[in-house]
């Protein structure tokens, strides 16, 4: 099999792999792409990991150390996979797929003149795959795609130029996923730094979401959380490039009914442990060294990352690609031709490109083209307390709040979740913080007298508590649009937005699923869970009466 002389002048190739094995494959694909003169700008590979030994449930994104060269893994059946991959591979290799059910998805993703190479194809299978367009050669073994319908090619993109508006963590990392594929971005800022709202806090916590049925939230909170682990490795890693500690995150079940579907989940092994692990009240007691009544479940790679040393670390990445306006005030965007202005207060146009993204949380309610979207901007106290004021804690601590280890001398507690636009500090809400903190300490003198400490921020959430990610939708000219593919969106318009409690994890997905988006690349995610994510599906809810679910406390909604 030599692809060399099929990708040779090509922009982008998809290879899609359904046996990945040890990825010698892959490997070798990778090594003969660097190796070729006329390679093709980038080399994606997507593949299937047969079992759930190798990886969890789902679809996974793999960085590599070349931007250049994506790996994505599909940890699903090979029927599932087929069915909800957003690419359009331009070949295929398959070895003795069952049945023939395979053929008709194959063809549905397949982009024009698409290549078949398969082993071990009985006549059943050739003569499925040529009822849906595929021709083989002599052999039998090789063939290629010629559909009987009109294929439309993948967009070329007219210029990779960008505006983000926002230097937050939404922000920061779409800046570095699209410098990473030699696109111009200009980040626009209001405050004179970056990180100055929501991202600002010291410490923000990272784990993943566990679930009884493993429903869509704890699916893409998964997928989130993997891939921010991968991407944060290849900054240089929490403790080293990232101030924080992968030192693990213990979730303390609320109750003993809790703590019973807890052990349910446990008990059907859906989990690693190198991922979950259910420790019983004596086992989560001797990790913490206090009480734990009803046990709880340990993330041994979670922990704490102060959000702001991970956007300096993102921005650093992105090189002389990146322009920075900071301290641009309150920004406005206008429509010129078929491009976009970014126009400070006094009207001076600050950024101009095709392209723009909104990553600027709550913010965006104030921009005409997205102040149709449900956000709410949800304030936040987190209390900062004198580390030698309470118990020294060896990992994150959480279940309604959480705590965090010491770091540099301050405990970081919280954080409260107010329906209010009050920026400044107040004792109410710490003595929420300081409530919910004796619960999980077991200790109802904890925090006594502490001084008035912490910072406010303000998270941005939609009522259904997921991000919104992708083209934002016109909803003036929705009309009476029933499904996603056909609702009428802003051009060159796009969203990161409604993070919500869990910005540090979503930042980078969110941004890598975008940038997918924009370059026609596979996408590392289902397509049934980019679907959920996409910021249209609120004109459609907007049609039925459909709210969702009301945004609360994160750690209390899990399980």
């Amino acid at each position: 099999m030599d692809l060399r002389a099929h990708w040779r002048g090509r922009e982008r190739y998809t290879v899609f792999d359904a046996e990945y094995g040890d990825g010698a494959r892959a490997r070798a694909l990778q090594e003969a792409w660097r190796a070729d003169p006329a390679r093709p700008a980038r080399l994606h590979i997507v593949a299937c990991v047969p079992g759930p030994a190798n990886l969890l449930p789902g679809f996974h994104r793999i960085p590599q150390d070349d931007p250049r060269l994506s790996l994505t893994l599909l940890a699903a059946p090979f029927d599932t996979a087929l069915a909800q991959l957003g690419a359009q591979p331009d070949a295929f290799l398959l070895e003795a797929p069952a049945g023939t059910g395979f053929a008709r998805p194959l063809a549905r993703i397949a982009a024009r003149e698409a290549r078949l190479f398969a082993a071990q194809l009985d006549d059943g299978q050739h003569a499925a795959l040529a009822a849906q367009g595929f021709v083989f050669d002599g052999s039998g073994a090789q063939a290629v795609f010629k559909s009987r319908k009109p294929r439309l090619p993948l967009a070329q993109l007219a210029e990779r130029r960008a505006i983000v508006l926002g230097a937050g963590l939404a922000g920061a990392a779409a800046c570095a996923s699209l410098c990473a594929r030699g696109w111009q971005v200009t980040l626009v800022e209001r405050h004179p730094a970056p990180a100055m709202e929501a991202s600002g806090n010291l410490a923000g916590i990272f784990m993943p979401l566990l679930s009884r049925d493993d429903n869509l939230p704890t699916r893409l909170t998964r997928a989130a959380y993997l891939y921010a682990l991968r991407a944060w490795a290849q900054l240089g890693g929490i403790g080293a490039a990232i101030e924080g500690q992968a030192c693990g995150v213990l979730q303390l079940a609320r109750d003993p009914q809790h703590a019973s579907v807890s052990r349910a989940i446990a008990a059907a092994g859906q989990y690693p442990p190198g991922f979950a692990r259910w420790l019983e009240a004596p086992q989560a007691e001797g990790l913490l060294g206090l009480p734990a009544p009803d046990g709880g479940w340990l993330f041994p790679q979670g922990g704490w990352a102060r959000p702001g040393s991970v956007c300096a670390a993102m921005l650093a990445a992105c090189g002389e690609r990146l322009e920075r306006r900071f301290g641009a005030g309150s920004v406005v965007l206008q429509r010129a031709g078929d491009a976009w202005l970014a126009c400070g207060p006094d009207g001076a146009v600050l950024a101009e490109a095709p392209t723009v993204v909104l990553a600027n949380g709550a913010g965006a309610r104030s921009l005409v083209q997205s102040r149709a979207l449900p956000l709410a901007a949800l304030r936040g106290q987190v209390t900062h307390l004198a580390s030698a004021s309470l118990p020294a804690l060896p990992l994150v601590l959480c279940r309604e709040a959480y705590l965090t280890p010491a770091a540099n001398g301050i405990v970081c507690a919280g954080a409260t979740y107010d329906l209010d636009a009050d920026p400044q500090l107040r004792a109410s809400s710490q003595a929420e913080n300081i409530e919910r903190l004796r619960g999980l300490l077991s200790d109802p003198r904890a925090g006594t007298d502490a001084p008035l400490a912490g910072r406010v921020g303000f998270r941005c959430v939609a009522p259904d508590r997921l991000p919104l990610v992708g083209r934002l939708p016109d909803f003036e000219a929705a009309g009476g649009t029933e499904r996603l593919r056909d609702v009428p969106r802003h051009p060159g318009l796009h969203a990161l937005l409604g993070y919500a409690s869990r910005g540090l994890i979503w930042a980078p997905l969110a941004a890598e699923l975008l940038a997918a988006q924009l370059e026609g690349e596979p996408l590392p995610l289902e397509t049934a869970l980019a679907d959920a994510l996409d910021p249209a599906r609120f004109v459609l809810r907007a049609r039925r009466g459909q709210r969702g679910p009301e945004a609360g406390p994160v750690h209390d909604k899990l399980l």
